[in-house]
């Protein structure tokens, strides 16, 4: 297992935040290359999945994701069911103020391709983690400006 935390400060209220993250529909807008989509539940509390596709031109990987722990506008937690990512995935949004917050993104991934992933993952943690923090960056922007239903 191999731990990836990220953050972003966003100056935007918490619940702002909160809000702007968990419009799942929307993640496309400020996460590279993956589009998000409610399967199965509201999206909203515990039990509800979700598939993430990240790649370009089709080509790329489903992760199906269900929600495990819902506590608005705090944190919700995933846990990852698929073939390649594997783990628990957690969002979380710190209250800094009435127009501050920060992101919060954890997870514990169980490496895929067994000897060879976790070989590989000392190369591909780079990438991944920038990829991640440049989403995040980006999220910021998103939320400092999110409109409900926009």
């Amino acid at each position: 297992m191999t731990d990836v935390v990220v953050s972003v400060d966003v100056a935007a209220p918490a619940g702002t935040t909160w809000l702007a993250l968990t419009d799942w529909n929307r993640q496309q807008e400020w996460m590279l290359g993956t589009e998000v989509r409610v399967v199965s539940g509201n999206g909203r509390s515990v039990g509800s999945r979700l598939e993430a596709f990240t790649g370009v031109a089709g080509i790329g990987f489903t992760d199906t994701m269900e929600i495990t722990s819902w506590e608005p506008p705090v944190r919700c937690t995933v846990r990852h069911l698929g073939r390649i990512v594997r783990g628990t995935g957690a969002f979380h949004v710190q209250d800094r103020g009435p127009q501050r917050s920060v992101f919060i993104w954890s997870e514990q991934l169980v490496l895929p391709f067994g000897v060879l992933g976790r070989l590989g993952w000392p190369l591909v943690k780079p990438v991944f983690s920038l990829g991640l923090r440049q989403s995040l960056q980006r999220f910021a922007r998103f939320a400092e400006s999110y409109v409900v239903g926009g």
